[in-house]
């Protein structure tokens, strides 16, 4: 199956065309938060969304139903936007530039709503209104909570709102594997298009946990960078100075399509989906297995269902998520999947310029290796001023600091969550 649309919102860009920009030119969206009064918690900063608008009108509406329906002129109006939590903001907006992208609106009429389906995946889900809501709770009684809660909070509305928006009568489901949640969803929307389940998949994931609880829980497990006074350079993958992730928020959405109807409709296409690889550690909750060894089986179930052999693929597009330990043993992971190539081979982090996207984090870097496939650049780890000695022993090129124009034929994208769980995904050129 191939990928015909791409939609983005992330602290980087509030749509796919500014998040690459963004990415390429190696810029930052980490900064002091916004969101809440962080002043006593040792980590202060976090890659939040900015400027978001998500009642902006459509530059075109669109007639999912026909040109009889209701055509949907933005992903939210004012009276509805309280009803979801921020997630579901995020991962809608996205979802409908996806949709929008791909041009499968224009070919509704000789489409059947029945095969077209939504894998969105989260992973924390609503804990922002949870916070509010139990404050709210507290401080007025039982009469105070909102009758929309439940909705706000519950992970799978945001694959229900996109499938209500836009009409998508198929499949409709939403994963929730921690950091590696948006690499499952991708991965289980291709298996329901391979299985005949649909033709046509919406599929990605998102998260918005920039909180006092999350982001408290996080540092007090010494997770998190304090890099407090340079929050741009907080974020630093197999640099030996980094010292922790930075907390994101975002949402990133892709459209799946079967490639006979993809070609059929004359539909552009970025890059085919060629492979997906799922995996458990069984070793620790919260820390991966020595050399990544879970990670490798991944990429390699990944590479075996994709037909390629590692010299094949150009660029991965890795977890990377700036803790001391995590880099190193996925680099040592990368180094042994890839050692016929390793001298060839690009690998880059762009968690250094978004933050830890978490549930949304798996499509933050397949998004990075679909792009590079599409447009025959690689982005860049930012803030790679010193490389670890441990990371550098790989002898892994891992793209610092600048972009790279080169020919992708191939790239792999891996995440990684808390309770061992792992997924790799392959794309290609068609």
């Amino acid at each position: 199956m191939v990928i015909t649309g791409i939609g983005a919102v992330t602290p980087v860009g509030n749509n796919a065309a500014d998040t690459w920009a963004a990415l390429i030119a190696g810029r930052s969206g980490i900064g002091r938060i916004t969101r809440f009064d962080a002043t006593g918690c040792t980590a202060q900063i976090a890659g939040e969304v900015k400027n978001f608008e998500p009642t902006k009108a459509l530059a075109t509406p669109l007639h999912p139903r026909g040109p009889g329906g209701e055509p949907v002129t933005a992903a939210f109006n004012g009276k509805d936007l309280k009803k979801f939590g921020r997630f579901t903001h995020l991962g809608t907006v996205a979802a409908v530039e996806a949709y929008a992208d791909s041009g499968l609106d224009a070919h509704r009429a000789g489409l059947d709503a029945n095969r077209m389906g939504v894998n969105l995946g989260v992973g924390l889900g609503g804990l922002p209104e949870m916070e509010a809501m139990h404050d709210t709770w507290k401080a007025g009684g039982f009469r105070k909570i909102s009758p929309f809660f439940i909705i706000q909070i519950a992970p799978n509305l945001l694959a229900g709102q996109v499938s209500l928006l836009l009409d998508f009568r198929g499949p409709n489901m939403s994963v929730a594997s921690a950091c590696a949640t948006s690499g499952h969803a991708m991965g289980e929307a291709a298996a329901a298009i391979i299985r005949g389940d649909a033709d046509v998949m919406i599929a990605g994931g998102a998260e918005s946990t920039v909180t006092p609880l999350a982001i408290g829980a996080f540092a007090q497990m010494r997770a998190l960078s304090t890099r407090n006074d340079a929050p741009e350079q907080a974020s630093r993958p197999y640099d030996q100075d980094r010292d922790g992730f930075v907390l994101g928020e975002g949402g990133v959405v892709f459209v799946l399509e079967e490639l006979e109807i993809a070609k059929k409709r004359g539909a552009r296409i970025y890059a085919e989906l060629r492979g997906y690889g799922a995996s458990a550690d069984a070793h620790h909750l919260s820390s991966l297995a020595p050399g990544a060894e879970g990670s490798a089986r991944a990429m390699r179930a990944a590479l075996s269902r994709a037909g390629l052999a590692p010299s094949e693929v150009d660029y991965v597009s890795a977890h990377a998520t700036s803790t001391p330990g995590g880099d190193g043993e996925e680099a040592a992971a990368i180094a042994g999947v890839f050692a016929e190539n390793k001298a060839s081979l690009h690998v880059s982090g762009v968690k250094s310029m978004t933050g830890h996207l978490l549930g949304g984090a798996g499509a933050m870097g397949a998004f990075a290796a679909v792009l590079a496939v599409h447009h025959g650049i690689v982005p860049p780890t930012i803030n790679l001023a010193n490389i670890d000695p441990a990371c550098a022993a790989t002898g892994l090129n891992f793209t610092p600091n600048t972009a790279v124009k080169k020919t992708v034929r191939a790239a792999l994208a891996n995440s990684f969550g808390f309770g061992g769980t792992n997924a790799s995904l392959v794309v290609a050129k068609i």
